[in-house]
């Protein structure tokens, strides 16, 4: 299953906040991504069906192996990219909003160097 923007969105969310609660729940993505119930409950289906997240029976979220695989990707590309754009002078708040965008089109070569560059 390939994964769209939007998938990559929720797993990187899923890792934050797995990092912040005990247990992450789908209401946790809701609050956090401004999002509504079905639009949640649609893409934990999808990234259940995919092998990217496990549904307890309690109703917690956990990422399998590829989904952290994938998150930590995906939250990597955001903090470098951000600390990029702040770093050339960038506010903070829009440097993440744009890290945002760039980090799911941005090929590994390309990040690879501007990742090397701004260690």
């Amino acid at each position: 299953m390939k994964l769209l923007e939007s998938g990559e969105m929720y797993l990187e969310t899923v890792y934050v906040l797995s990092k912040e609660l005990t247990t992450v729940r789908a209401i946790d993505i809701c609050d956090y991504r401004g999002v509504s119930k079905p639009s949640v409950s649609r893409a934990v289906g999808l990234l259940k069906e995919g092998g990217y997240l496990n549904v307890g029976a309690d109703g917690g979220l956990t990422l399998t192996e590829i989904g952290i695989s994938v998150a930590e990707k995906i939250y990597e590309r955001h903090t470098v990219l951000t600390k990029c754009l702040v770093s050339i002078g960038v506010p903070e708040d829009i440097a993440s909003e744009d890290a945002c965008k760039i980090e799911h089109v941005i090929s590994d070569e390309t990040f690879s160097a501007i990742k090397n560059k701004f260690k």
